[in-house]
């Protein structure tokens, strides 16, 4: 705990006890095996009675729950319980025998120890559960900032994957582009860069949709170059709230995969990629289509990190909050995602 938490759990528990003593010293006409508020006995059995209620619960809090039944040492930890029980119960008792002597209070003192013995159990208990719950809490916060450092340190290390990734699969197109047309792959590659400089220099945990978008709406277009008249092209970008934010780099190993993926067939009006990307209301969905053959499924067929990075990268920033549907059919593969964002 920090300080000031530390502090104020003190001060919470000073207010506990004071109230205690004052409601059943003062706060009521209670008789407490002879000992009443009106003669003024109660005030006096209960300063020391408090005393040993509250050695009984910090005995169980801070050292037999930590040093014996944390350390799976039960017996010792029943044992030292019962023996501290008795302890008290009897000096507690030894001292209303005192009192009963000051106030010529004619009790049995086997009342007396006998109630004595239920309160310091019940205090006992309180502090064992007490004690139970705090470390149940503590843990439980250390599990999740365990779990919570554990998703960084994948985030990381999917991000990056993810970049070389790219960077393979962007040098690629503008190879292809180089013997075709010299002027258009210079061209290709000055766009190229600043796709590259997105990802290193902007990208941070969390981006403006509207920038991602746009960073996709510059991907398709370098493929599109690339593919030229080679493919049936349609795609649609729509957008609601530019503010919305989103992770980085989620959404294009999806269209990376379509035109990696896309058939070759010679008669260009099958090769087929549609793409379309939705805002609305805050929820994300992206459809992605693209058929594919014989050659494009054998095409690369040692790679996928894309698509297995970004299905990681989903479960890890939007668990409960996105659903990924993916077909294949016998010449169609497509993509259906929805983020709530």
């Amino acid at each position: 705990m920090n300080r000031p938490t530390t502090l104020l759990v003190v001060v919470g528990h000073l207010l506990f006890w004071f109230f205690n003593y004052w409601f059943i010293a003062f706060g009521s006409e209670l008789n407490w095996n002879g000992f009443t508020t009106s003669s003024g006995s109660l005030a006096y059995a209960y300063s020391y009675g408090i005393f040993f209620n509250i050695a009984v619960f910090y005995l169980q809090a801070f050292w037999l729950f930590p040093k014996f039944f944390l350390l799976d040492k039960k017996l010792s930890f029943y044992v030292l319980f019962v023996i501290s029980i008795l302890v008290f119960s009897i000096i507690e008792t030894y001292f209303d025998y005192l009192l009963y002597m000051t106030y010529d209070i004619n009790e049995p003192l086997i009342g007396s120890f006998i109630t004595n013995t239920i309160f310091h159990i019940l205090y006992g208990a309180t502090g064992f559960f007490y004690i139970l719950n705090f470390e149940y809490t503590k843990n439980k916060k250390l599990k999740q900032e365990l779990l919570e450092e554990s998703f960084k340190t994948e985030l990381k290390y999917l991000k990056a994957q993810l970049n070389p990734h790219f960077l393979f699969n962007g040098i690629n197109n503008i190879y292809h582009l180089i013997d075709r047309d010299n002027v258009l792959a210079k061209e290709t590659l000055l766009q190229f860069s600043g796709l590259l400089r997105y990802q290193l220099y902007e990208s941070g945990n969390h981006i403006l949709l509207e920038k991602e978008l746009d960073y996709i709406l510059k991907y398709i277009k370098i493929e599109e170059v690339r593919r030229k008249s080679d493919i049936e092209l349609d795609y649609d970008i729509k957008l609601e709230n530019p503010k919305l934010q989103i992770a980085p780099l989620l959404l294009i190993p999806f269209i990376e995969n379509a035109f990696k993926h896309c058939s070759y067939h010679i008669d260009n009006t099958i090769n087929l990629i549609k793409i379309k990307i939705e805002e609305a209301g805050g929820r994300l969905t992206l459809n992605v289509e693209n058929s594919f053959d014989d050659v494009s499924a054998k095409k690369d067929s040692v790679g996928g990190i894309g698509l297995q990075n970004v299905k990681k990268r989903l479960f890890l920033l939007y668990p409960d909050k996105h659903k990924l549907n993916i077909e294949k059919s016998k010449d169609k593969y497509k993509i259906n995602l929805s983020i709530n964002l």
